[in-house]
């Protein structure tokens, strides 16, 4: 008679395929209802992005003097806020730009100054959002070199409005200079008319 002899590793190996399944489905995360979907994963992640693109060409458009498109960044009922001084709605923040800068002349092309947006946090939730981030405004210096001139914070609220996200305020934090300085800066470039 023929003794069959099974070695311990192969009993081990065994053994471990035929508990693996077992293993697994026990180690697998179970579905909760706070859990989030793929697909809603993914919108969360779009809605982000859109709203850092919006951080973005607030910026750009400020630089281009595109007063239409940059009113255009905030909803109807949209804000911007620096202290005690609020503009609210589209028309409003139009003219604070105009106020703020003059009319730039056809063609324009900005070669004195640029904003830097930065250190940019997103928090989503369903169609309103929240962000924060930092800026800081880079101007022609007297021999033509970059100099810093504003350095500040924005906290802003977002809504979804019509599809799409748009800021429903900006409160805008000055760091350096403070604003009363800043004011006398901006009036000293503004050009004459």
């Amino acid at each position: 008679m023929t003794e069959h002899r099974i070695s311990p590793i192969r009993l081990l190996a065994a053994g471990l395929a035929l508990a693996a399944p077992a293993l697994a489905s026990a180690q697998a995360p179970k579905a909760s209802p706070t859990r989030l979907s793929l697909e809603q994963r993914l919108q969360r992640v779009e809605d982000e992005l859109a709203i850092r693109r919006i951080i973005v060409d607030y910026s750009a458009t400020q630089d281009a003097r595109d007063y239409a498109g940059y009113a255009n960044l905030f909803a109807r009922e949209g804000e911007w806020v620096n202290g005690k001084t609020v503009h609210k709605g589209r028309d409003a923040i139009y003219k604070m730009l105009v106020e703020l800068y003059g009319q730039p002349p056809a063609g324009f092309v900005n070669k004195e100054s640029y904003h830097i947006s930065s250190n940019v946090q997103v928090d989503v939730q369903g169609d309103r959002a929240t962000a924060r981030s930092r800026h800081l405004l880079i101007w022609r210096g007297p021999n033509g070199e970059p100099q810093p001139a504003l350095a500040g914070r924005y906290e802003d609220d977002y809504i979804r409005e019509d599809g799409q996200w748009k800021i429903l305020r900006r409160v805008d934090y000055p760091v350096m200079p403070t604003p009363q300085e800043w004011m006398k800066q901006i009036q000293a470039r503004r050009p004459k008319p």
